[in-house]
């Protein structure tokens, strides 16, 4: 590729939407990949202004081996999301520098095309969507730009030519989307890197994590309920149950076991509830639902202290249905979990174990000893704290006796260990509590900051029982939910009454509202989703075949409709720019009296004029002598200087002809 005119245009677009498709990428990889991908593209400028050589391929050559060894030490991978997508953007680079011809330069506007799908593996929201379609419609016009090597198109005619031609895509696009056969899973897996900083819950709990997600606004998962949701103070969101612990960490069974019948040990009062769920991925393998689900929904399996396990680390977002029990009567334990249930670390939090084993000479029934323990958090001076002061011995015995600060993990182990103490089996259960019902759409978000822990006891003629003992000493957080706490915003505080926390709370619900319908009918358009839009359209028999029928019959029917639309109105033919500036040049000195004949080549009109107006014979022949050259040469790199002349020319002929 020579160093002129045309190759710093091409260098102009290649280099646009480079850059433009790399930008999303630089907040997840190395903050050095930016500096070398300007570096780079700026030593091409310099190669094509300055007229320098391209380095050999040796040189090129000890780059991509300092590139690939960087990454490589970088990511300790070459073979991953982020070291892989870090590799393509540097060697796209790399070849923008050795770039020598139209073939390179095709290449590099189609490795920016991947580099656009390589976006939606970190994002798939609306706004990567509609950027990376921005994206498109550049690299579209760059691909004009490549077949275009006299640019007689302008950019703004590349740019409309580019959205003209995506425009007709669209028809096929979204009848190929709706109409294709749907498979379950992916195409494709994603790497094992794609995963590794998914926020959520854990299957191990120790005294302060739990707090840590309730300073996060992501959302967890989403609830669709048949009729009316349940109370905030009824929402308990079952997630990993916690049954041993070695002091300070707390963490779930390592061996579970299953249940086929989830109704085989349960009593229920009153009707269930029925809704749907749409999980975020979290790469773990539990499901959230409504203590006590009683249904398991496909792929799906119940463990005996009833949490419900994917068969697969969820690292997609999935959607299932569910029906729960709200009040129940759950009547099973076997030796193996009554055993798990008493179960104490050795030697650890005497202090508890004292006060647990003083209550147990005291009372005789279990409720009472539960009863106790609930008014010593409620009468003691506890605090319900997001921020607790740190505890650095014995966590539960500084906990109950000193600090006395703690969130709803502190309060769910502390109560568990009195009540084992006590001889009362008992549980800790992670999850949710509450959720916000958004009005616009009627889903109920539930947060990350919604995240809870509560406790299960075994009463005997009762079965497992529920107690939440942050209810004892915080009651708002369970009859409200982690409410909204008061914004500040220009150095004022706006509370849950005020206008403007009102229409900023409007506008967030009808963004995420928004949100959850780009996530259920496009993310989520899976084989369920794909039978219901097309069986609320009319379709009786939603099966493959009948699917692969329609769409090809519908995109032949698009194709022969744009055809007919294209036959009976063509395309008005284009004029290249210089034609576009002459026609002004023409035009100009026609307003003047000046007019060109039907009959009058450029040759004979720029003649007749000099010698009509010999005072401006020099611009004339110049404009003309210019146009010639471009129109019927083949010399391009004259178009500037005929764009300058004429505007030149145009500007000052007015006043020149009027003094004449």
């Amino acid at each position: 590729m020579k160093p002129d005119s045309s190759s710093t245009t091409t260098l102009h677009w290649l280099s646009l939407t480079l850059i433009l498709v790399s930008l999303p990428h630089l907040s997840q990889l190395s903050l050095w990949i930016l500096p070398v991908l300007l570096i780079l593209i700026g030593w091409r400028y310099l190669i094509v202004l300055k007229h320098w050589s391209i380095p050999n391929r040796w040189i090129r050559f000890f780059f991509f081996l300092i590139a690939s060894s960087t990454i490589f030490l970088t990511y300790l991978s070459l073979f991953g999301r982020n070291s892989g997508v870090a590799l393509l953007i540097v060697l796209t680079a790399l070849k923008i520098l050795e770039m020598a011809n139209r073939r390179d330069a095709l290449l590099i506007c189609f490795l920016t095309y991947f580099l656009v799908i390589t976006n939606f593996l970190y994002s798939q929201t609306i706004f990567t969507t509609l950027y990376m379609g921005i994206v498109v419609w550049i690299a579209t016009a760059t691909l004009i730009t490549l077949n275009d090597p006299n640019h007689s198109l302008t950019s703004r005619e590349k740019l409309n030519l580019s959205g003209r031609l995506l425009a007709q895509a669209l028809p096929l696009m979204i009848v190929i989307f709706i109409l294709f056969p749907r498979i379950s899973g992916s195409f494709w897996a994603l790497p094992k890197d794609a995963h590794g900083a998914l926020t959520g819950l854990s299957d191990h709990m120790s005294l302060g994590n739990l707090s840590e997600l309730s300073l996060s606004d992501e959302i967890a998962f989403r609830a669709k309920f048949t009729g009316d949701p349940p109370a905030p103070a009824q929402s308990y969101w079952r997630g990993p149950t916690l049954w041993l612990s070695d002091g300070w960490e707390w963490r779930s069974s390592s061996r579970p076991t299953y249940l086929q019948n989830p109704t085989a040990y349960l009593k229920t009062i009153g009707p269930p509830l029925n809704y749907s769920v749409t999980l975020e991925p979290h790469n773990q393998t539990w499901l959230f639902a409504l203590d006590l689900p009683i249904t398991i929904p496909h792929k799906a399996s119940l463990t005996t202290d009833y949490q419900l396990l994917a068969k697969q680390p969820v690292q997609q977002r999935i959607r299932y249905k569910v029906n729960s029990q709200l009040f129940y009567e759950l009547h099973h334990i076997t030796p193996r979990l009554r055993h798990q249930a008493l179960q104490l670390p050795a030697g650890k939090h005497p202090r508890a174990v004292n006060l647990a084993q003083h209550w147990a000479k005291l009372h005789t029934q279990p409720k009472d000893i539960v009863e106790q323990a609930l008014r010593y958090f409620n009468e003691q001076p506890f605090v319900y704290s997001y921020t607790p002061a740190p505890l650095r011995t014995d966590p539960i015995d500084e906990f109950l006796f000193e600090t006395r600060q703690g969130f709803c993990e502190h309060y769910s182990a502390a109560f568990t260990i009195l009540m084992r103490a006590a001889g009362i089996p008992t549980k800790i259960v992670t999850g949710y509590l509450g959720g916000t019902l958004n009005p616009i759409d009627g889903y109920m978000v539930i947060r990350q900051r919604d995240a809870h822990a509560w406790n299960e006891v075994w009463l005997t003629g009762r079965g497992w029982v529920r107690i939440d003992p942050t209810g004892a000493v915080a009651p708002e957080r369970i009859e409200r939910g982690n409410t909204l706490t008061p914004e500040t915003v220009l150095g004022m505080e706006w509370t849950s009454d005020s206008p403007f926390f009102k229409w900023g709370q409007q506008m967030r619900n009808s963004w995420e509202a928004l949100n959850n319908g780009w996530n259920q009918w496009v993310l989520n358009y899976d084989m369920t989703r794909q039978k219901e839009f097309l069986t609320w359209l009319g379709f009786k028999n939603v099966d493959w075949q009948n699917l692969m029928l329609t769409g090809m019959a519908t995109a032949a029917l698009l194709l022969i409709v744009m055809a007919i639309w294209t036959y009976w109105h063509p395309p008005k033919p284009h004029r290249e720019l210089v034609q576009q500036l002459y026609d002004q040049f023409c035009n100009h000195l026609a307003r003047q009296g000046l007019i060109r004949q039907a009959s009058e080549g450029p040759l004979a009109f720029a003649q007749r004029i000099s010698q009509k107006h010999p005072e401006i014979r020099d611009d004339i022949q110049t404009i003309t002598h210019l146009y010639i050259k471009i129109r019927y040469q083949s010399r391009p790199e004259a178009l500037p200087e005929l764009k300058t002349t004429v505007k030149s020319f145009c500007s000052s002929l007015q006043p020149i002809i009027t003094k004449k």
